[in-house]
């Protein structure tokens, strides 16, 4: 008799974003996994395929067989050995509608706001001679994730569970998809205990002070660009160096910003980094920023990276909207503007570089604690019995 089928549902996890890719869905997916085959249930992730490769993880499996096309991928829900879906983006939540199993979706805030996983999209092209119309097919993804947009609030309200990773993401979710109510809890995030392994600096500042920003450089809505205007009204009050670590389309426009700013000896672009010099950099630095708007198709649902800041001991600046208000303990693990305005962040920013304000590097990590991926799994594992 096979072990499984006598202690825990085997859980299917479809999840297209997944490690080695790096992100805030990835990281969350991976960490939810981890907790799940910590608790003895048999755990198999359906992904897409990575160029670099697939990661192991002992005692999960994991599938690189996702098209991130419904018709492509329906197959694949038709395994019978998965006793549970849970599903890692509201995009795949159409498999509410490909089985009689229980299916939970965890759902971030932009999944559901604004697709940009094109679900909809017709796999016609995969086949025969219609291949060499890929490329002119794919020109058209716009509309189909406009579609699948719509699509997603069909099929969330059939789902068996939501999962939410803030209460401010359950709020928009059912402001949005009123049908969901009744379907819906939050679970919160955590991160990955890796922040916690090393000692914390002492609480000195470094000098010059260390300011750091995480993000990916692909959405304006992030603020980075107000960050280097910011700091350049306090560069001939203070001494401090910027490390922004990410990369993308934005990149080359901010390194050109920073620069004309007078800042370019000042700031550092990193582009991506590793687990572990992340969490070096981390370490070494005096605050993290990152003061993100709302847009009425993206936002910040929660930030699984203010924690991460707070476990190495390193306190957060951010906009008090959407979810990083569930993040960050005002004065305890970081501080807030009400607006994300350059003026309002340079005032911030003033506070701090004058010492106007003050942290623990203890007490960020002790907030940080509260945390874990075990007590996410706990919220979530009811629906996986009805």
């Amino acid at each position: 008799m096979d072990i499984w089928s006598v202690t825990q549902p085997h859980i299917g996890i479809v999840s297209p974003e997944f490690p080695p890719d790096i992100g805030g869905i990835e990281n969350y997916a991976l960490g939810y996994v981890l907790a799940l085959a910590k608790l003895d249930y048999r755990v198999t992730v359906f992904t897409r395929k990575h160029g670099q490769g697939e990661i192991s993880l002992p005692d999960i499996e994991i599938r690189p067989v996702l098209k991130l096309r419904r018709a492509l991928d329906r197959g694949v829900i038709k395994n019978p050995a998965i006793d549970v879906w849970h599903c890692m983006n509201a995009a795949y939540a159409w498999v509410a509608e490909e089985t009689h199993r229980p299916v939970v979706v965890s759902v971030h805030g932009n999944d559901f706001l604004h697709a940009y996983i094109p679900m909809t999209a017709p796999a016609i092209y995969q086949f025969g001679p219609l291949w060499r119309w890929e490329t002119q097919l794919r020109k058209l993804d716009h509309l189909w994730l406009s579609n699948s947009t719509t699509k997603i609030k069909q099929w969330l309200p059939k789902t068996t569970g939501i999962v939410t990773n803030s209460h401010y993401t359950e709020k928009v979710l059912l402001e949005k998809i009123p049908a969901c109510r009744g379907k819906t809890l939050t679970a919160l995030v955590a991160f990955d205990p890796f922040f916690l392994e090393l000692p914390l600096h002492p609480d000195e500042r470094h000098d010059p002070v260390q300011l750091i920003s995480i993000t990916r450089l692909s959405e304006p809505r992030k603020n980075i660009h107000r960050v280097l205007k910011a700091l350049s009204t306090l560069k001939n009050k203070y001494d401090f160096r910027y490390t922004i670590v990410g990369d993308g389309a934005y990149r080359s426009d901010l390194e050109a910003l920073a620069s004309q700013l007078g800042l370019a000896e000042r700031v550092q672009f990193t582009g991506k980094l590793s687990g572990p010099e992340l969490r070096e950099t981390l370490l070494q630095s005096d605050l993290f920023i990152l003061t993100s708007s709302i847009l009425p198709t993206s936002h910040e649902g929660f930030g699984l990276v203010y924690l991460e800041a707070a476990a190495c001991g390193v306190p957060s600046l951010a906009a008090r909207i959407a979810g990083a208000a569930e993040a960050i303990e005002d004065g305890i693990s970081g501080y807030f503007v009400d607006e994300p305005e350059t003026d309002n962040i340079a005032a911030a920013l003033d506070r701090f570089l004058g010492r106007d304000i003050r942290f623990s590097r203890s007490r960020c990590r002790e907030f940080s604690r509260r945390f874990s991926w075990e007590q996410v799994v706990d919220k979530a594992v009811p629906f996986y019995n009805v």
